[in-house]
This record gives C-alpha cells, sequence and structure tokens, in this order.
C-alpha cells in the first residue's frame, strides 16, 4: 500500500476540527485538545483509521465487488469524481437521489434512459424531433448526467461506500444501512462516530484534507482491483450478498 507520511496530513490541515460549540460529544475519544475555541484531532486516531480504512477496501476490491464514492459538497465533488473515475468505480458527486440502494431496481430503469438519450443524441436522431421536444429533451439529458452520470458502472449494490462528511451525506448513511453496505468516512467534529462502520477522524472541509485521504483511500481500491483476475465474471444482483468480507479480518 502507498507509505502514510504524518507530516503530510499535518499540512493538509486534517487535525483542525470544528469550532468547540459545534462538537458531537461522541467525537471525544478522536480529538487530543482545544486551541482556540477549535478542537484539535488526534493525528493518531486519523491514521489508524485510515489503515484500517484501506485494508478492508483492498480486500473487497480485491473481490471484485463495488466501491461506491460519495460526497456533494463543494470542495469534495471534483476530487470524488477524479478518485472514482480513475479506478472505475461510481460516485455521487452532485445530489443523492433518494432511493438509489433501497429502490435500486428503479434506479436502474433511470440508467437505461439515460443510455437511451445518449443514444438519440449521438445518432443525430434529436433531428427527426420539433424544436419544443428537442429542447424538453436536452434539459432531461443535462439534469440525468448531472445526477446520476456518475452511477454509470453501478450494475448491482455495492459492498461499501466512501462518504465524505457523514452529517451532511446523512441520507446516504441511512440508506446504506438499510442495505447492509458498509460505511468508511472521513468525519469531523461535529459528526456522529457511530452512523458509520469505519471512521476515520480530520478535517472534512479543506480541499487539501479530502484530496489526501481520498488518495489514500483510492490507492487501495486499486491495489486491491489488480488482484482479481482478468476473466473473473461479475456475480449477479441476487447473489451480491454472499461472501462478503469482514471488517476484522
Amino acid at each position: 500500500m502507498s507509505e502514510i507520511v504524518v507530516k503530510d496530513f499535518l499540512e493538509a490541515g486534517i487535525h483542525y476540527g470544528h469550532r468547540t460549540s459545534r462538537w458531537n460529544p461522541k467525537m471525544r475519544p478522536y480529538i487530543y485538545g482545544r486551541r482556540n475555541l477549535i478542537h484539535i484531532i488526534d493525528i493518531k486516531e486519523t491514521i489508524r483509521g485510515l489503515l484500517r480504512a484501506k485494508k478492508y477496501l483492498q480486500k473487497v476490491a480485491a473481490q471484485g465487488s463495488l466501491v461506491l464514492f460519495c460526497g456533494t459538497k463543494k470542495q469534495a465533488a471534483e476530487t470524488i469524481r477524479d478518485c472514482a473515475t480513475s479506478v472505475n468505480m461510481p460516485y455521487v458527486d452532485y445530489r443523492w437521489l433518494g432511493g438509489i440502494f433501497t429502490n435500486f431496481r428503479t434506479m436502474r430503469t433511470r440508467m437505461k434512459r439515460l443510455e437511451e438519450l445518449d443514444q438519440i443524441f449521438s445518432s443525430g436522431d434529436i433531428n427527426t424531433y420539433s424544436k419544443k421536444m428537442q429542447s424538453k429533451l436536452l434539459r432531461e439529458h443535462r439534469k440525468m448526467l448531472r445526477n446520476v452520470n456518475g452511477l454509470r458502472l453501478m450494475n448491482r449494490l455495492p459492498e461499501a461506500i466512501i462518504v465524505v462528511d457523514p452529517k451532511k451525506e446523512h441520507n446516504v448513511v441511512h440508506e446504506a444501512h438499510l442495505e447492509g453496505i458498509k460505511v468508511i468516512a472521513l468525519l469531523d467534529t461535529d459528526c456522529n462516530p457511530d452512523d458509520v462502520d469505519l471512521p476515520i477522524p480530520g478535517n472534512d472541509d479543506s480541499i487539501r484534507s479530502i484530496q489526501l485521504v481520498l488518495k489514500h483511500l483510492t490507492a487501495a481500491v486499486a491495489e486491491g482491483r489488480n488482484m482479481v483476475p482478468k476473466e473473473e465474471v461479475e456475480q449477479p444482483l441476487e447473489e451480491q450478498y454472499k461472501a462478503r468480507p469482514s471488517i476484522q479480518s
């Protein structure tokens, strides 16, 4: 796995939490102290959480399972998109549509609709429609690209999801729990660590902090994918829950 350099994390400001007035008491074990009314996150806990997450993600990817990247806040969106794309994994970088996990079959029909629209525009068939219908189809296509373009590769439910700021993405976390999907999250001092399976305490507002953590998590996914035999066939939807890797193992 890629080497973790503590100096890089300190320079990225990953240890800076929120103001002490905004903290969640359940984050106490991950807090080193306070300075100028700001909580300071224990960097040792950050590294420990990151190492556990990397080990688990490598195991998940090595089994050929999917990992969904999710971060819709402005500071995280571009990094989420770039990291997920680099390892051919699905992502959500703009808005979480309710039911992506809990109503997955319906979501797949929306993806088929996006493919139909792609075909209409790429083949030139759009020119056979009236101006009004062209305008309508164009708006629909733009909206779907914005909302679900990153989910094209999600032909089945993921094994795990990487989340930036689980407090903001509470709907994502809730759906993941309902479907038994493991949640790995970069979370600040205002979050509840009990909501995630593998917490990585750290600044979830700093672009540099987010980029650094996601770089390491993405590297773990990439290493795991390199272990998957090329001839391996993906499991069908109804078999995806079998042989799930354990976080503790």
